[in-house]
């Protein structure tokens, strides 16, 4: 079905530069950066670089049936599929609703199978080409290789009038609303988000992308462009990867500001690893991971590898455990993410009590902020990631959209909230400004 050729790239940095602008003249296309020189300890990282474009086949559908939907299309195809799961695709799993205002007007759920796909790896690059078009892959691996991109920088964004959708008196007011709700025992942990949106703005993606992508060199960035919808990611969590019949989730709960005094940097670092109450939020989602997990593990192979294990990055040190499960071969795909959707992390435990706990007290219905990106490949493997520190935008309706958010557990004190709230928000800014 596919025609694979290997090439070598003799300056990986350039030609990873010259694909993702190559790939922006498609309608649709997916750039996935691992930012492995960056992230040397990325234990079940597939690839350095991913990049899919045009769509030859595609599904875009509300919540109503979606994962049912998605598994019939996968199952057809039996091909790499990328695209995303809006974190409204709750509302399929669960007798759930999402009511509030949408700017962004994204589908809820997209995948396509792309004519082209790149996998870069160390020094090669490996071109898998749909049968129908492989008599252009020496044709584009020229055109790529001599891609100018200086002149397709221009950054052409406006003057960017970014809000809050709500007041910081507000936002006190509603974290305070859902302390009582875990004092009266109604949810034991809700990761409570607010947005920040520009309207009438006009920007280019791609050098947003890579503004972003510098800042933090996260190891789940995205770039993804559907024809007027855009998202550029600098997550640094992975949701969910299933390879062969092992799957692996990696929430981050905790996170820590750096400082660019060594010692002091070092002891924020232990700091977070000590500080109890970040431990406790992590280990009730590493428990809620090890619940959904459990719905399609094999009997005995729910196991924490890691747990509460501190790592580094450009912009902040996080706090990520890690979980896996073996299934059978059995197994769909596609059942193991209806299982285990949306990732615990973005929620809270119990899960469904603190998703309608989140769509009360939220002002703006998330979409695809704390939804995960990703793809299929052939075999019925996926790596998925969490779509945090993103900024998402509807070139269409020149709406420009970005979320943060924190856990509220029982020791949560709403002031330092909001200052984690605005230390995820930094690096967005300064893209941004």
């Amino acid at each position: 079905m596919r025609y694979s050729v290997s090439k070598y790239i003799q300056n990986v940095a350039v030609f990873k530069k010259q694909l993702m602008h190559w790939a922006n003249q498609f309608d649709t296309c997916i750039c996935l950066d691992s930012n492995r020189e960056q992230n040397l300890n990325q234990l079940y990282a597939s690839y350095d670089l991913v990049v899919a474009v045009d769509a030859f086949t595609s599904i875009q559908t509300d919540y109503e049936k979606a994962f049912e939907e998605l598994h019939i299309y996968q199952s057809i195809t039996k091909d790499w599929l990328f695209g995303y799961l809006s974190y409204d695709l709750k509302n399929d799993i669960e007798e759930l609703a999402s009511t509030n205002f949408d700017g962004l007007q994204f589908p809820e759920l997209f995948f396509f199978q792309p004519k082209k796909i790149f996998l870069v790896k160390g020094n090669e690059v490996e071109m898998l080409y749909l049968n129908m078009c492989d008599d252009e892959l020496e044709s584009d691996f020229e055109e790529i290789s001599n891609f100018q991109t200086d002149s397709l920088m221009d950054k052409n964004n406006t003057s960017l009038e970014i809000k809050p959708r709500i007041s910081k008196d507000v936002y006190l007011e509603k974290t305070a609303k859902m302390l009582q709700y875990i004092q009266e025992g109604k949810v034991y942990e809700a990761n409570y988000c607010m947005e920040f949106y520009a309207e009438k703005a006009t920007i280019n993606p791609l050098a947003v992308y890579y503004k972003l992508n510098e800042i933090s060199f996260p190891p789940f960035a995205v770039y993804f462009k559907k024809h007027q919808h855009f998202v550029a990611s600098a997550s640094p969590e992975r949701y969910v990867k299933k390879k062969g019949t092992k799957i692996i989730s990696q929430p981050i709960k905790g996170t820590a500001k750096r400082s660019t005094n060594v010692e002091e940097d070092e002891r924020l670092k232990e700091n977070l690893s000590k500080n109890s109450k970040e431990c406790s939020e992590n280990i009730m989602i590493v428990d809620l991971v090890r619940n959904d997990l459990s719905q399609t593990a094999t009997k005995g192979s729910v196991v924490v590898e890691e747990l509460c294990k501190v790592f580094t990055y450009k912009q902040v040190h996080q706090m990520i455990s890690t979980i896996v499960s073996e299934v059978s071969s059995q197994t769909a795909p596609v059942e193991i993410l209806r299982t285990t959707f949306p990732m615990g992390s973005m929620t809270g435990a119990p899960k469904i009590a603190a998703m309608q706990f989140i769509e009360e007290l939220e002002e703006n219905k998330r979409g695809l902020y704390s939804g995960a990106i990703g793809y299929f490949t052939p075999k019925g493997n996926f790596d998925f990631n969490v779509v945090i520190r993103s900024i998402l935008y509807n070139a269409n309706n020149q709406y420009l959209s970005f979320s943060v958010g924190s856990a509220i557990t029982s020791q949560a004190i709403p002031e330092m909230e909001y200052e984690e709230c605005m230390l995820k928000a930094k690096a967005l800014f300064e893209v941004l400004n």
